[in-house]
């Protein structure tokens, strides 16, 4: 079959469906999009709210309790203990199917009438830790996204069974770090980017097997490093000593020299390791696996997002999970073996052939269904023969092509397309398209979405962000004690919660590694670091190894490169951009330099 060109239904680009993508929608025996994959990412993560939490009652049992949905959220919400208990029925939901009416707009209806869980998460995992969301198996944990197998881990997201770690983004296997972002098994790091097996390191971006080093980029199997200069142990700690990194005017300094010297040096043209014919990034030991991001021993996968728990495979469109799924399209937030899920989201545990349906763990054929639990063959959350089950599925998606549902900006949806924007439990700046695809107040009302105005807060602020001591050693224990004014003050598009508190532990961590206080809250700290990753995006380069020596000699080294003196002819794929710093290399010339 021949590559095909569309024009996509909401921002009128035109985009291609290529022979390998039609093989795989032949195989789960769906229509192709008509979204570019843009659109249908932006579209999945507007049903994935990790950071907004609020308090709230449970519907149930009246406690106070923390959750994804707002107090004023038009849906029924139950804290986890009961959502997950035997005290309520989600099959006395159910209810028939109207053919005269288009299905998601009956699937909205049940999903305001029947209970949802107030976080995703395996609560029976999770010891002390309330105040995360999208996480399992935590203990002492605090702020916590789309995390597992952690302990004594604060203010973070894509954490992996990591320990005693506060502020980091995509990190595993970590221990007494902070303030890093892409790093795995490295120790008492801070400040750094894409290390690997380190320890003691500060500043750094690219280290792997060292130990010891300040300031440095690409460097492997090294100590007692600054700035990339090679020192003395007693030179290097007396150098070290004079830096005052407990100050946060100080540590703003360094960063931006260590900053400096990183773009002089070379980036490989993908975050990767360990792959067999991928294109995207941060990927890892994975096969086959094109268009995706954020991914460890995937295969065959394509147009994915944050594949974080191993293994996956035949998963198209795909954002969030794992753990042995397969053959999962256009759904966000699946795993644990999960199997045949399509246009579905927060659905786990041995899910097989599931559609249209929205937290449902365990069980099998299932369509717009919501909340069940171990059940199988149910429409609507009405129970049916095999029979009937697989006649009535037949007629939805039959109607769904003469009654499809159209939205408030004439976008249709027919069996084949993941729900409309307009039908998320969120509004648009609540969740995580809000991070990738960022709009505003404007921009969001003119495309048909819902934007959340920011809540008038009744907590009175105790010191601004700049008022803040400025060292650590100058900060006073009773800082514990205050409420803390974000410096964005919540002018930003950023979540930003407008305070935050400084936690006891979190104070003892700060002085232990002298670092300095957090000048804003975390939401804003998350965003900080994400820019510090590279975009979604791919673009088109030439590798920009030049055959020539730099004027520091740091690369270049041309007597061991392919092309000579000449200028290396390598093209690829990569999301370092056009306009980005970096001077970005193809794999051959990077290891050459490099490794």
């Amino acid at each position: 079959m021949k590559s095909e060109e569309k024009q996509c239904q909401n921002c009128k680009q035109k985009f291609a469906i290529e022979p390998e993508d039609f093989d795989f929608y032949e195989k789960i025996n769906v229509p192709p999009p008509t979204f570019c994959p843009d659109c249908r990412l932006q579209r999945r993560l507007v049903f994935r709210n990790e950071l907004s939490l609020y308090k709230r009652k449970c519907d149930l049992c009246q406690k106070e309790i923390i959750s994804m949905f707002r107090p004023d959220a038009p849906f029924t919400v139950y804290c986890p203990p009961c959502w997950y208990s035997d005290k309520w029925d989600p099959l006395s939901y159910g209810v028939d199917y109207d053919p005269s009416r288009p299905f998601l707009q009956q699937f909205y209806e049940l999903m305001g009438r029947v209970p949802l869980n107030a976080l995703n998460n395996f609560y029976d995992t999770l010891v002390n830790s309330d105040y995360t969301n999208f996480v399992s198996y935590l203990k002492n944990c605090y702020l916590l996204f789309n995390s597992d197998y952690n302990e004594n881990c604060f203010y973070g997201v894509e954490i992996e069974s990591s320990k005693d770690c506060y502020n980091n983004l995509a990190i595993n296997s970590c221990e007494l770090s902070a303030n890093d972002v892409n790093c795995q098994k490295c120790q008492r790091t801070f400040y750094s980017i894409d290390c690997e097996a380190s320890h003691n390191v500060w500043f750094s971006k690219n280290l792997s097997g060292c130990s010891n080093c300040f300031g440095c980029v690409n460097l492997r199997n090294k100590q007692y490093c600054m700035f990339n200069e090679q020192l003395t142990k007693e030179e290097y700690e007396q150098r070290l000593s004079e830096f005052k990194t407990s100050s946060h005017a100080e540590v703003e300094k360094l960063i931006q020299q260590a900053r400096k010297l990183w773009s002089q040096n070379p980036v490989k043209f993908i975050h990767g390791r360990f792959n067999t014919n991928v294109s995207g990034d941060y990927i890892y030991h994975s096969k086959d696996v094109r268009d995706t991001y954020i991914a460890t021993e995937a295969q065959n996968c394509r147009y994915c997002l944050w594949l974080l728990v191993k293994p996956m495979k035949d998963c198209w469109d795909t954002t969030e999970y794992g753990d042995g799924m397969e053959r999962v399209y256009d759904s966000v937030t699946i795993g644990n073996g999960a199997t045949d899920v399509r246009f579905s989201f927060l659905c786990a545990r041995n899910v097989l052939d599931v559609d249209y349906s929205f937290l449902c763990y365990g069980g099998s054929h299932m369509f717009g269904s919501v909340s069940l639990r171990k059940k199988e063959y149910c429409i609507l959350n009405k129970e049916y023969s095999p029979e009937d089950y697989a006649k009535l599925k037949a007629q939805i998606i039959n109607d769904t092509k003469e009654r499809p549902y159209t939205d408030k900006k004439g976008r249709q949806y027919t069996y084949g397309e993941m729900f409309p924007i307009e039908l998320s439990p969120f509004a648009y700046n609540e969740t995580s398209a809000q991070q990738f695809f960022p709009l505003n107040e404007q921009e969001t009302k003119e495309q048909g979405y819902i934007w959340l105005a920011p809540s008038t807060k009744d907590y009175k602020i105790d010191i601004k962000a700049p008022e803040l001591p400025g060292t650590t050693e100058e900060t006073p224990d009773d800082i514990t004690q205050k409420t803390i004014g974000c410096l964005h003050e919540g002018k930003c598009q950023e979540q930003c919660t407008t305070a935050f508190r400084i936690l006891p532990q979190e104070l003892r961590f700060y002085k232990q590694f002298k670092l300095p206080m957090p000048r804003l809250c975390p939401n804003c700290r998350h965003y900080e670091r994400l820019a510090q990753r590279n975009s979604l995006k791919l673009q088109h380069r030439v590798c920009q190894c030049s055959g020539k020596t730099s004027e520091n000699g740091t690369y270049n080294n041309t007597a061991t490169h392919f092309h000579g003196s000449e200028k290396c002819p390598n093209e690829f794929e990569t999301t370092y951009s056009l306009n980005s710093p970096e001077i970005v290399y193809c794999e051959e010339c990077y290891q050459q330099e490099v490794v």
